[in-house]
């Protein structure tokens, strides 16, 4: 960044850190300490893997309604499972968000990780409402996938799922293209 840049980036660092709405932040001044900020953003996921269960949401709202969301999604989590650990990384600049919960921390985490997981549907279901309720998507980078197909009518317009159907009916008449999977 250019110097100008880096002062227009701290104050507006500075400010978000004054109004609460972030808690931390860093600057890079090199290539190399880019390179390493990516390392460890990509290195989130695989790090859950330690602390037990995780349940996984692929979403996006509003770049303004970020925070907000965030809020309202750890409230929710927290009141279904107390001692739960949500983590949300990704693409907070384009309202991109990989909100993860881990499990509670327990003496038995193995044990604790069978019960945490068995409530996967029941934490997305909420999720992906309070996504709703701030106009954003149960899919960003990742897509639909099988998890999320059943939700999909419900977030989605009718009109859109016909155009999605009639799109896959065009490219793959046959339907051999991973048949069923989404439309």
């Amino acid at each position: 960044m250019q110097d100008s840049e880096t002062d227009t980036m701290e104050s507006i660092l500075a400010d978000a850190i004054e109004q609460g709405l972030i808690g931390d932040a860093v600057i890079t001044s090199s290539e190399a300490q880019r390179k390493q900020l990516w390392t460890i953003r990509e290195m989130i996921s695989e790090v859950q893997k330690h602390e037990g269960g995780s349940i996984k949401h692929d979403i996006s709202v509003p770049i303004g309604a970020v925070p907000d969301f965030i809020r309202a999604a750890n409230a929710a989590v927290t009141r279904l499972i107390p001692g739960a650990r949500p983590v949300v990384f990704g693409h907070l600049g384009d309202g991109n968000l990989h909100y993860n919960v881990s499990q509670p921390v327990d003496p038995d985490p193995k044990a604790a990780k069978e019960s945490f997981l068995a409530r996967w549907y029941d934490v997305q279901h909420h999720i992906h409402q309070i996504v709703g309720k701030f106009g954003g998507s149960i899919s960003a980078e990742h897509g639909i996938g099988i998890m999320k197909r059943a939700e999909l009518d419900q977030f989605k317009d009718p009109a859109a799922m016909k155009l999605m159907r009639a799109l896959k009916g065009a490219i793959d008449p046959l339907n051999i293209l991973n048949p069923g999977k989404v439309v």
